[in-house]
This record gives structure tokens, C-alpha cells and sequence, in this order.
């Protein structure tokens, strides 16, 4: 039997927009200054993990983020197209206020989790999971045995919860999605599943932390 991959998912550091609620969808917004410090923390916080691959979303928050550990490992972070955020279509530079008011028939069926909802342009939470769920299993199955690095989005993380939990795909979230938050998976071919998710202590400030950052 194959060993079983093990997987840090990573959301990508915060973006002005991440703070603003404006919706990034695939629009290649770069980290903001809290995003870099957030990185730089992960970085640290995984320098001595046996990591033997880096994977990030080809966009540039996630980039970045995946940026600053492979740094301290020494590794090439290796572009994921198929690990994007979700196509948001024409709700990309808006702000949650502003789909609900400008177009609130649709901000109903999102907020609902309508499964074959797509925004005009953009992409069904069912193709979501199918990208993800699919790119996820296919870098996983190529490291049997190893620990592996996924840097990418909230949309993703949200799909690798729910896979590795068997919750349905319109369940209602209560779990957090935090950036440069640690999540921890198992991947075998039997699937996804669950080790610990949302570890955020490398990001609480401390003295030593504010004057290197």
C-alpha cells in the first residue's frame, strides 16, 4: 500500500483587499505589509519541518507567501495553477456590501451556497471542489510518504476542510479560514483526512517578534 502524503495547507498572508472585504477571486493582488510580517512568521514557525516540496497558487499572494519558507528551506516554490481561488467572475473587486446591493438575487444564491451558483464569468462551488479536490489528490499521490507544502486561498482551504471532513458542500462553515493560518491533512487514496486546522500561535505578537519584523 502507498504511505500516506502529509500536507500543510496554507491560506496565503493577508491584502489590502483581504482587509477591505473586497472580493480577489483570480485578480493577482500582492500581499500588504501585514501579509509579508504574517509570512515571514509561517517561514519561521516551519523552518524545521522534513518538507520536501513547496506548491503554491500561481498568484502573486500566495507566491509571496510560499516565498519566504522556501527560503529558509532552501526549495523552489513549484506554481499550482490549479490551486487558484475561486473564479468570482464579475464579483471580483467588489465588496461584500456592494453584491449585496447592486446584485442581491445572486448574493442570495452565494450566500446560500447554492452548488451550481456561478457568478457571471466565474466558477460553481461543484467546479471549485472538482479543481481542487482533483489538483490537491494528484500533488499529494506524487509524494507518497513525505510532507508537502500547499500555499493557496481561503476558497481552496474551505474545499480541503469539507474533503477531509466529508461535509457537504453547502454545510454551513464554522470553521475559520485565517490567513497564514497552519492546516494539517493526511492524504492516502482513500482521500482526505483531518489532523489539526487553524493553528495561528506563530502569528501572536510578541516582543522579539515587533522588533524583527
Amino acid at each position: 500500500m502507498t504511505e500516506a502524503t502529509r500536507i500543510i495547507a496554507i491560506r496565503h498572508g493577508e491584502t489590502l483587499w483581504n482587509a477591505a472585504t473586497r472580493i480577489q477571486g483570480q485578480l493577482d493582488i500582492p500581499l500588504n505589509e501585514t501579509g509579508h510580517r504574517q509570512a515571514r512568521r509561517l517561514a519561521a514557525a516551519l523552518k524545521d519541518e522534513p518538507i520536501t516540496a513547496i506548491y503554491a497558487s500561481d498568484l502573486a499572494r500566495a507566491q509571496q507567501t510560499a516565498s519566504y519558507l522556501a527560503s529558509e528551506l532552501g526549495l523552489a516554490v513549484r506554481p499550482e495553477p490549479a490551486i487558484r481561488e475561486r473564479g468570482f467572475g464579475e464579483f471580483e473587486g467588489r465588496t461584500f456590501a456592494e453584491i449585496e446591493t447592486t446584485l442581491p438575487e445572486q448574493a442570495l444564491r452565494w450566500r446560500t451556497r447554492d452548488p451550481d451558483f456561478a457568478p457571471v464569468g466565474g466558477e460553481s462551488l461543484i467546479d471549485l471542489r472538482s479543481r481542487v479536490v482533483g489538483a490537491a489528490g494528484r500533488l499529494a499521490a506524487s509524494h507518497p510518504g513525505e510532507l508537502i507544502v500547499m500555499v493557496a486561498h481561503g476558497g481552496v482551504m474551505d474545499v480541503l476542510y469539507r474533503a477531509a471532513t466529508r461535509l457537504d458542500i453547502q454545510a454551513p462553515r464554522t470553521w475559520a479560514l485565517g490567513n497564514a493560518a497552519i492546516n494539517r491533512l493526511l492524504w492516502t487514496h482513500q482521500g482526505f483526512s483531518l489532523v489539526g486546522w487553524a493553528d495561528t500561535q506563530h502569528l501572536e505578537a510578541t516582543l522579539d517578534d515587533q522588533i524583527t519584523d
